[in-house]
């Protein structure tokens, strides 16, 4: 526990910072699946999404921590009416935040609103490590905010097993963007319970009919259960989203105001068509 608490009390944008450094060094030194230019133009537009989360991250933090002690506090949620070791109820913890992180996922996907907030991430047509950062600041208050909240509420967590769910799922975020090499024996085996970098990338592709799969963010264990579960071998993928395939659109000022704007969404049948 003691352990725990000093890797929690270091400054979660400093392991970002760490991460982004080490990720983007190798995939410039690495063989890599895809290759594409102005990669610089590309991070410094991810990047900005990042400086205006850390921004939003100043007010949304500050309503996540007293909603979630205020459960605490007045003893709202499964885990005050059993009890459990607190090694158990820490790794239950991790498990419970992604598995309704994948329902809130989901949703993003199926909701017409919500889809307009999480296209955002998928736009990304050169996919690779910084695409961790491109997420619109609506989408990441009702995703990391109202999420967290949402499953503190249910199942009665507190924010050291929040602090411990973001340990673990930082790396998984970047393994799963970085444009990087992974063999397909990990998928043959991790990835039977955990999102592997290849079956996140499967949700990154162009076609709709794989988009709107493999949603979980830490356990693929949840997609194969709810039936969202789909395979494509990653050398076929194509990044992105046809609507938003033109450089106008890949600039963040666009991307930001993109939600407030009718974007027709091309589903597979007709994007079968145009190619």
């Amino acid at each position: 526990m003691e352990l725990l608490n000093k890797l929690l009390a270091i400054d979660f944008n400093y392991i970002v910072i760490g991460f982004i450094v080490a990720f983007y060094s190798l995939e410039q030194i690495m063989n890599t699946h895809f290759k594409f230019n102005k990669r610089p133009q590309h991070l410094l537009q991810n990047l900005l999404f990042q400086v205006v989360f850390f921004l939003g991250n100043l007010l949304w933090a500050i309503v996540l921590v007293y909603s979630i002690e205020w459960l605490n506090k007045n003893q709202v949620g499964l885990f005050y009416l059993i009890q459990v070791p607190v090694w158990l109820k820490l790794i239950l913890a991790v498990v419970l935040f992604d598995f309704v992180t994948y329902w809130f996922h989901r949703t993003s996907h199926k909701a017409p609103l919500l889809w307009r907030f999480n296209r955002v991430h998928h736009s990304d047509t050169s996919m690779d490590s910084s695409t961790f950062f491109r997420g619109h600041p609506i989408e990441s208050f009702l995703w990391f905010g109202v999420g967290n909240i949402v499953a503190a509420g249910i199942f009665g967590l507190d924010l050291v097993s929040l602090g411990l769910y973001f340990l673990v799922s930082v790396p998984f975020f970047f393994l799963e963007h970085a444009n990087l090499k992974f063999p397909t024996w990990i998928d043959k085996t991790f990835g039977l319970v955990f999102t592997t970098p290849n079956l996140h990338k499967v949700h990154h592709e162009q076609d709709q009919y794989y988009t709107d799969s493999n949603f979980a963010d830490i356990f693929i264990l949840w997609d194969r259960i709810f039936g969202t579960y789909k395979h494509k071998p990653v050398e076929q993928i194509k990044f992105g989203l046809k609507e938003f395939d033109e450089a106008k659109k890949q600039t963040f000022w666009y991307l930001m105001i993109s939600p407030f704007i009718n974007v027709r969404r091309i589903g597979s049948d007709e994007l079968k068509k145009i190619e």
